[in-house]
């Protein structure tokens, strides 16, 4: 596993609650479900890969 994989979640966490702040200091509540939801998708989008690899392992594993 990428280490680089790891900073950009995190860069996108950081990058989504200072987005929902500001929407919530701006009375502007109705998009912060939005900005949350656009950044679950994306970071599963960029682990989706990862999961089919170990689901691919773990079949390999127990198939004779």
């Amino acid at each position: 596993m990428e280490i680089s994989i790891i900073f950009k979640i995190a860069a996108v966490g950081i990058l989504v609650s200072v987005i929902n702040q500001i929407l919530k200091q701006s009375g502007r509540d109705e998009y912060v479900f939005l900005i949350g939801l656009a950044g679950l998708i994306m970071v599963l989008y960029w682990i989706l890969p990862y999961i089919s690899d170990l689901f691919e392992i773990v079949n390999n594993l127990f198939v004779f």
